[in-house]
């Protein structure tokens, strides 16, 4: 049997989201997760363990089954992997956003839907005169700046402590920046954090004077006019997933995102490109799901992410997440469901978001999220829709840790 594994990224909401005191997940109209959960078995998955911030790197790390006590190293260290950086012992690498701050808060974490090409510019800028190109060689050694795709960036320090307080930018959108800035967690982080909070400071001087950014606002845009460094670490330690399940000899992820990449390279994942895969609303929805379709040929496990009602929950655009979530279920979920009915092999089914991000909040919550399980031949519980509250009934009720993947996997959970 094959696996396929469909995460809509922050699509889980609160009943505030709509007037009629619903979920999103709850109004939306997604007849495709509805036949997953009607046939299958749901619960409740805890995807942000008891004292970690509810970050995707640790929710999606958390769904396929990684303890964040042994692994959890930050995004940084990720987004490395996504890009193909081998990082050496003490490098510390960071998640290094491009903002946009507007007098003194900071107005969005992602400036208003830079693009990629705009953003590798900017990125080999700051690494010119901050970093490996300065003349003088402060940085030559030390500090590097690598592009990642729209505002989502890399930056590695070499010989950097990761001991330090981090605020994620996409928490304090409208907030005081200088109220987050990095804070070392011991004396030993303290020249760490001098140096990130001084690069930070030197973006927000060369970045609004760069041709780009003054071509953005002189065209209304929202300029790229500071770096964010956040959650740094060092290289994980994490193991292939099919040296935990030997029904994985092979397996691939579909994402836009960086982040989910990298978690995949680690895992022992083949990343699929896929043409006109954004992370956002008008991403590529059914070249993700014929790509997963192909994949399912070939490999045993597929690792499906949809980035796009994430962001709408950080934009606090209700009418938008909505779209995203019924855009999920009937362009991608629609057609994978009726590719699979064509294969020979059977193949396991699963959909969850991996944390909440309401859009009243405009962030990521810790609270667990809905899922649903169909296996071919499975016994259905009595959920009929796939929704939070709805899953909440379901036969799993509520799993923690590497139960999820566990079961999904065909594996008893009391049987470690």
């Amino acid at each position: 049997m094959k696996h396929v594994i469909i995460l809509g990224d922050g699509m889980a909401d609160w009943p505030d989201a709509t007037p009629e005191g619903k979920t999103l997940l709850q109004k939306a109209h997604t007849p495709n997760m509805d036949f997953i959960a009607r046939e299958g078995n749901c619960g409740l998955l805890q995807t942000v363990p008891e004292g970690f911030h509810p970050g995707s790197e640790v929710a999606n790390s958390s769904i396929l089954g990684y303890d964040q006590h042994l692994v959890y190293e930050g995004r940084g260290p990720l987004e490395a992997a996504a890009i193909g950086v081998d990082l050496e012992d003490g490098d510390l690498a960071l998640r290094c956003n491009l903002v946009c701050l507007e007098g003194n808060l900071l107005k969005n974490h992602s400036c208003g839907r830079l693009e990629t090409e705009e953003a590798d510019i900017l990125i080999r800028f700051l690494d010119e005169c901050l970093g490996s190109g300065r003349k003088d060689g402060f940085g030559s050694g030390r500090i590097k700046f690598y592009a990642g795709v729209q505002y989502r960036h890399l930056l590695v320090i070499r010989g950097g402590d990761k001991r330090l307080h981090c605020t994620p930018p996409h928490d304090i959108p409208g907030k005081p920046y200088a109220d987050y800035m990095l804070r070392a967690e011991c004396p030993e982080a303290e020249e760490t954090a001098r140096l990130l909070n001084w690069l930070t400071e030197e973006s927000q001087r060369l970045l609004p004077t760069h041709p780009i950014n003054q071509k953005r606002m002189a065209e209304g845009c929202d300029p790229a006019n500071s770096i964010w460094p956040w959650g740094g670490g060092y290289r994980p330690k994490m193991v292939p997933l099919n040296q935990t399940f030997q029904e994985i000899k092979t397996g691939a992820v579909i994402t836009a995102v960086d982040l989910i990449r990298g978690i995949g390279r680690y895992a022992g994942l083949r990343a699929i490109e896929v043409p006109g895969a954004t992370g956002l609303y008008d991403t590529n929805y059914e070249g993700k799901a014929q790509a997963a379709l192909d994949a399912l040929r070939t490999d045993d496990f597929v690792y499906v992410h949809v980035e796009a009602s994430d962001e709408a929950g950080h934009d606090g655009n209700a009418a938008l997440k909505l779209q995203t979530i019924e855009n999920l279920d009937n362009r991608l979920i629609g057609p994978l469901l009726e590719g699979i009915s064509k294969m020979e092999e059977p193949v396991a089914v699963a959909v969850l978001p991996d944390h909440p991000t309401p859009c009243s909040l405009r962030t990521h919550t810790s609270e667990p999220v809905p899922f649903a399980i169909w296996i071919p031949g499975m016994q259905p519980d009595q959920v009929q829709v796939f929704d939070e509250l709805a899953a909440a009934d379901g036969k799993f009720g509520l799993l923690h840790g590497d139960e999820f993947i566990r079961i999904f996997m065909g594996r008893n959970i009391f049987e470690k």
